[in-house]
């Protein structure tokens, strides 16, 4: 009797150890399929753009908020802190999502295997003369919106190839373009650093409201008269480091630096109140979840 009461009792545990094991399996999936839901759908859109893929199907947002500590204004030699947003949207279900300091808020509309494409928006904040004493006399630039599109490309998984043209109102008319490319390698689990060269190249009216000087400018501002025209505007480099918490959250740090070409470098602005070398240091937290278009 003492050896079938034994046998009993291993049953009843190996019966509640196993309850208890499909218990938990059973939270797990439950959790899964609830983290794989969208968090809203929305309607189809009533038409259709030619030569697109169609809006339908889950899609992935990026959003967050950052903060840099980068020069007061393009050509100065001092820094201040600001805030930055973030903002992407992709196709849900593609490649890794990896964004860096440098992006432009952005739409993948197309987004085929390594190859995406899409809608771009930069906000450059406005430059006040009253602000700080290098710019006295050279008058206020409004706020500029950049609106273009960006082209990115993953020839290999750990390299990102991106390129984005934008076209200026506001501040300026004029047309930026950047180009840049980022080797990304994994350090360890759910930790990246990443790092690569810039370029950027400005026209005439992208670069004159910033760095020229005309007569009454040189006037009141004791700088000398100059003509600032476009071309090549920096080249650079920049590196970034994320830690991925979970698969909705991500915080980074990252430098970017950047050397003034051309004529934005030989401006009396930057050569006597300013320097050629601009140097960006910042810290950002992402978030991304899922919707749905039908």
């Amino acid at each position: 009797m003492k050896h079938i009461d034994e046998a009993a009792l291993r049953l009843t545990v190996n019966a509640r150890r196993t309850t208890a094991c499909l218990a938990a399996l059973g939270i797990i999936a439950t959790a899964q399929s609830a983290s794989a839901q969208t968090a809203f759908t929305l309607p189809a859109p009533p038409f259709e753009l030619p030569m697109l893929p169609s809006p339908s199907g889950n899609w992935t947002v990026m959003v967050g908020i950052g903060g840099e500590y980068t020069p007061d204004f393009v050509g100065s030699k001092n820094s201040k802190f600001r805030p930055i947003p973030i903002f992407t949207i992709r196709r849900a279900g593609s490649i890794d999502q990896f964004r860096g300091p440098r992006d432009s808020a952005s739409i993948a509309l197309l987004d085929v295997g390594n190859f995406r494409a899409g809608p771009a928006f930069k906000y450059v904040s406005s430059r006040k003369s009253d602000k700080y004493v290098e710019l006295t006399g050279l008058g206020d630039v409004k706020a500029a919106y950049e609106l273009g599109g960006f082209v990115e490309y993953y020839p290999v998984d750990w390299l990102r190839l991106r390129s984005e043209l934008r076209q200026g109102m506001g501040g300026h008319t004029g047309t930026v373009a950047d180009v840049s490319a980022d080797v990304i390698v994994p350090l360890i689990q759910r930790l990246t650093i990443s790092a690569g060269p810039r370029f950027t190249w400005k026209s005439t009216k992208a670069t004159a409201p910033y760095f020229g000087v005309d007569a009454a400018q040189a006037l009141a501002s004791g700088l000398p008269m100059y003509d600032a025209k476009g071309g090549a505007h920096s080249v650079g480099f920049g590196s970034q480091i994320s830690y991925r918490i979970n698969p909705q959250w991500e915080v980074h740090a990252y430098v970017e630096y950047e050397k003034l070409l051309g004529d934005a470098a030989d401006s009396p602005l930057v050569k006597l109140r300013g320097s050629s070398n601009q140097t960006t240091v910042g810290v950002g937290a992402s978030y991304s979840f899922d919707f749905r278009i039908r």
